[in-house]
């Protein structure tokens, strides 16, 4: 005796779609390829014409290893080394002290966040996320510099670019920890490895390819950051290697330097420097890329 169940479905066969479906369809990719198009008009415009004025300037060999010292106004000669060591070193320092800190703060909030200090740790993380470049800049400027008295430097730069890259840190690391699937924690529970030996063993290992790329992208964002270096440190035209105290370049800061110079001199320096900080930045999204790709091949 056979029943309902012993029969065969046939399965369903796709209603050819209507003329009024494809039509919608077409306008809807048409549509975003449009609006693609618009929002790369704005940067294309961008890149031409930096490359179009600077690329003049870093062709050059001097501009790489050499400084402006002893450069007059008038005078395209010298280089930009004092400005790219200036800032490198600013967000290298700034990278060794938000970088941990950022890693520390999303482990606790996914692994140990609970009450009423993880709410406030994510509110202020937040709120730092919001806070504007100038901002940053000042409060350094009143709490150290003002308050505690210590000179204008390199160092205080670095402090108000910790303000702006923590909150990126924090929020990267932790997307990535969340990502890290929880049969990875339990399996390690399970074989009585304790909480604190699987963070480091198992989930930060996991995590880690896109936590690097998120530690590059933040560097790369606050490179180019004009408002810290205005407030919390002088121009200077050649090295300096204290980064405690005097004057110190930074690319961002030649740009806003030179910007004052009537000369032709300094347009070009102006252009140069521009798309050396492009440059740079590119390098190193290039490399977070490569970093996330090698990492995630080696696992």
């Amino acid at each position: 005796m056979t029943t309902t169940l012993d029969k065969p479905i046939k399965a369903p066969t796709f209603r050819h779609v209507s003329a009024g479906r494809r039509l919608k369809n077409n306008l809807a990719t048409g549509a975003v390829w449009l609006c693609f198009g618009i929002a790369l008009v704005p940067l294309a415009w961008v890149l031409i014409m930096v490359v179009s004025k600077g690329y003049h300037a870093v062709l050059s060999t001097d501009w790489w290893f050499k400084s402006q010292k002893g450069v007059l106004p008038d005078q395209f000669r010298g280089g930009v080394y004092h400005a790219i060591y200036g800032t490198i070193v600013q967000s290298a320092l700034a990278a060794v002290i938000a970088v941990p800190l950022g890693i520390l703060a999303a482990i606790f909030l996914v692994e140990y966040g609970r009450g009423w200090l993880a709410k406030t740790t994510t509110f202020m993380v937040d709120i730092l996320a919001g806070v504007p470049s100038i901002v940053a800049a000042l409060f350094v400027f009143a709490a150290w510099i003002a308050t505690l008295g210590f000179p204008q430097s390199s160092f205080a730069v670095s402090l108000a670019l910790v303000l702006l890259m923590l909150p990126v840190v924090v929020r990267s690391s932790e997307e990535m920890l969340k990502l890290v699937p929880d049969e990875l924690r339990e399996a390690s529970y399970a074989l009585g490895i304790p909480k604190w030996k699987t963070i480091l063993r198992i989930v930060v290992p996991t995590a880690l390819p896109g936590m690097i790329s998120g530690i590059l992208l933040s560097v790369a964002r606050v490179m180019g950051e004009t408002a810290p270096v205005l407030v919390l440190v002088g121009y200077s035209k050649s090295i300096n290697t204290n980064l405690f105290d005097g004057n110190m370049a930074s690319l961002p800061l030649l740009i806003y330097q030179e910007l004052a110079n009537p000369e032709a001199a300094g347009r070009e320096r102006v252009w140069g420097a521009a798309l050396t900080l492009i440059l740079i930045i590119a390098a190193l999204y290039l490399a977070a890329a490569v970093v996330n790709k090698l990492l995630t091949r080696n696992r």
